[in-house]
C-alpha cells in the first residue's frame, strides 16, 4: 500500500539521519535496508476502514482483495509475512536480522542486549506515526489509543515497561549524536526521503 511504502521510507530516512550524525561507525547499509522493508507484510494487520484516505485511489474492495491474497500466501501473522517477503526478495542476512527484531514488543530486549544498529532501527520505527514524524511520547500516545480498544497485551501488561525501554534507547542513542530528538522532523528528513527513493545497492 502507498501508505506503508511512505511509512517505510520515513523510517529509513529517520534512521539514515541518525547514522549521519552518529559519532560511532555503524552498518548503515543494513540499517537502511531493514527500515525500507520492515513492514512489507503489514497489510495483513491493517484495519482498512480506519484510514479510508489511505485506500485511494483504488478503494476498499481493491485493498481488501490484496490483503486476502497476502493472508492466503503468507498466513495471518504480519511479522512472518514480512520475513518471508524479505527472504523472497533476497534481503542480505545482516539486514534481515535487523528487520526481524523491529517492533514495539521487542523493545525490551533491544534496549538491554541489542546492537546499536538494532536500536537505530527500532527507534526510527517508533518515531514515525501514520501521518509523519512524531516525538516518542506522541507516538506512544498514538499507539496506546490505536490498540487500547483491542485489549492488546502490549497495551494492557507491557506498555509501560516497553515505553521505558524506548526512552532508554533514545537517551543512549542521543548521547552519541550531534543533534537532539526534536531536530528530527518531517522537514528534516524530506531531502533524505527523496535520496532514498533513488537509492540502489
Amino acid at each position: 500500500m502507498p501508505t506503508l511504502q511512505l511509512h517505510q521510507l520515513r523510517v529509513a530516512a529517520v534512521a539514515k539521519t541518525i547514522c549521519d550524525y552518529l559519532k560511532t561507525t555503524v552498518d548503515e547499509k543494513s540499517v537502511i535496508l531493514a527500515c525500507l522493508f520492515h513492514d512489507m507484510g503489514n497489510i495483513i494487520k491493517s484495519d482498512l476502514p480506519r484510514f479510508p484516505e489511505f485506500l485511494e485511489p483504488q478503494g476498499m474492495d481493491y485493498w481488501q482483495k490484496v490483503k486476502n491474497e497476502y493472508i492466503e500466501k503468507y498466513g495471518p501473522q504480519e511479522h512472518v509475512a514480512t520475513e518471508m517477503i524479505a527472504q523472497e526478495i533476497g534481503l542480505p542476512e545482516s539486514a534481515f536480522t535487523l528487520l526481524s527484531k523491529i517492533g514495539f514488543s521487542n523493545l525490551g530486549s533491544t534496549d538491554t542486549e541489542g546492537a546499536i544498529e538494532n536500536k537505530i532501527c527500532s527507534y526510527a520505527d517508533m518515531r514515525v506515526g501514520p501521518y509523519g514524524v512524531l516525538s516518542i511520547e506522541e507516538r506512544l500516545a498514538e499507539a496506546r489509543k490505536r490498540y487500547e480498544g483491542r485489549r492488546h497485551t502490549v497495551v494492557t501488561d507491557l506498555f509501560e515497561p516497553l515505553s521505558n525501554a524506548l526512552r532508554n534507547i533514545e537517551r543512549e542513542l542521543f548521547k552519541n549524536l550531534d543533534i537532539k530528538p526534536e531536530d528530527i522532523t518531517d522537514e528534516k528528513i524530506k531531502k533524505t526521503m527523496e535520496e532514498l527513493k533513488a537509492l540502489t545497492f
